[in-house]
């Protein structure tokens, strides 16, 4: 095509791979993103780079790991940059729009690192400067899940003025983008961002939250492999949660019709994906944080000029990978990103392509690992702490996993002798990438029981 296309990512929050059709959810959750996938292009391993709200956002805005881009945990503020995404867009002559979960304007205290002014924007509206160059159309919060429920709510728009959220969340969420899409500039390519908050657990009630009738509609749910045998809370409420994904597919719905209803559909990139998973309280005390599948493999899905075919990439790709291949669709320069452009594989051009992803932890502790289509390598600072600090010179082993024979990560090797082999040669992708993104120097020591006691509070 000639024109530059449009693009809407629409990003969910804490949404498991396997909630989809085309990934093997049996249940009738995704219909239309099933379809869309069958349309366009469905990437089989996709992977988050942080498994925290806030730095994977941030990680979308800056095409950067959070280790360069500052933002490393929940509550440090998206720095202002002139590079940032929406900027880029700006300077090319399209409208920014944003939607829904922002969870990047916040400020909230202690670090190690210079984090700069303390303000908390948890429940107020977002000025200007702190909303990333999203400058056309703009109605969020930046903790939605402290202004919301399911059920009601509400963000505030671009005048800080308060809007509310009309019946269930995620319904409500895609009116406002209905709304912007409906009152646009027609002669203007447009990049809108959706960010909804569902499957997210509602954290005031420490439950998910699906549309009424969610417990009976999705109750003969089949519990996915890594979870059974477990404890944790998913029996009670993967029902609700696959409601959740059910609501964000029928909104996915709504979006595509308005598209299409517009005369736009073969001008518009639809980009659906997720932050991270949730493993339900089941590798540590919450929902993510480890570097096991449940939390960092997402779904992403890409229908539109370029991604079209019903094609599956089995290629091993990143959420860093999206802010640099929405902007080669458009034909922006993407310098100082990392990541890789996706349009490279559906060309063809994979003989450089990346045999592993790269994924930094936060929060519950200071955690690194390499994940290749057969292995999962993963360390822990004992010295680090989660919150305080961004990164460590100082790492223990902590998780080996043979994927081809443990695809659940039921098993882990990483005491087992035998595998020592591994163990070296995945250390040194690890370190290798961490040094590449400018961590320093880094010492990695072999697994030792009772060194990372109090860490992470799952090492199985």
């Amino acid at each position: 095509m000639s024109k530059q296309p449009n693009i809407i990512l629409f990003f969910s929050d804490q949404q498991r791979w396997d909630t989809v059709g085309l990934y093997g959810q049996k249940l009738d959750v995704t219909p239309n993103l099933d379809k869309m996938g069958m349309e366009g292009v469905r990437f089989e391993y996709a992977f988050t780079p942080q498994p925290v709200c806030g730095p994977a956002r941030a990680c979308i805005q800056t095409g950067q790991y959070a280790t360069q881009h500052g933002s490393y945990r929940n509550g440090i503020a998206l720095k202002d940059r002139e590079d940032l995404l929406a900027k880029r867009f700006n300077k090319a002559g399209y409208e920014t729009a944003y939607i829904g979960k922002w969870h990047l304007a916040t400020t909230d205290g202690n670090s190690r690192e210079d984090i700069g002014e303390l303000f908390n924007y948890c429940t107020k509206p977002i000025p200007e400067k702190y909303r990333g160059g999203y400058k056309d159309y703009w109605v969020a919060s930046d903790v939605l899940e402290f202004t919301s429920h399911g059920y009601g709510g509400h963000m505030f728009d671009m005048d800080m003025n308060q809007r509310e959220i009309k019946g269930y969340r995620a319904d409500g969420t895609t009116d406002f983008a209905l709304e912007y899409l409906r009152v646009r500039n027609k002669n203007k390519p447009f990049f809108m961002m959706v960010s909804y908050i569902e499957p997210h657990h509602q954290n005031d009630r420490n439950t998910y939250e699906g549309p009424n009738g969610s417990k009976d509609k999705f109750k003969d749910f089949e519990t996915p492999g890594d979870l059974v045998g477990t404890e944790g809370n998913w029996r009670e409420n993967y029902p609700d949660y696959l409601g959740c994904c059910n609501s964000l597919d029928y909104n996915l719905g709504r979006i595509r019709d308005e598209i299409e209803k517009q005369g736009i559909e073969e001008e518009t990139i639809i980009l659906y994906f997720s932050d991270h998973g949730s493993h339900f309280k089941t590798r540590n005390r919450e929902y993510k944080r480890s570097c096991h599948d449940a939390s960092i493999r997402i779904p992403m899905i890409i229908y539109g000029p370029g991604f079209t075919g019903g094609k599956v990439c089995q290629e091993l790709v990143s959420l860093i990978d999206i802010p640099k291949t929405i902007l080669s669709s458009a034909g922006i320069n993407q310098d100082g990103m990392e990541g890789h452009d996706l349009n490279l594989i559906l060309k063809g051009d994979t003989e450089d392509w990346p045999d592993s992803i790269f994924t930094q932890i936060s929060e519950n502790h200071v955690g690194r690992c390499i994940r290749t289509k057969e292995w999962k390598y993963s360390v822990a600072s004992p010295d680090a702490d989660g919150n305080l600090d961004m990164c460590s010179n100082n790492y223990v082993e902590s998780h080996l996993y043979d994927l081809k024979n443990d695809p659940y990560e039921l098993k882990n090797l990483i005491d087992d002798k035998s595998y020592t082999a591994i163990r070296t040669e995945l250390k040194k992708k690890l370190i290798d990438k961490m040094q590449q993104i400018g961590e320093g120097e880094v010492q990695i020591l072999p697994y030792q029981e009772g060194i990372l006691c109090g860490v992470a509070e799952v090492f199985r």
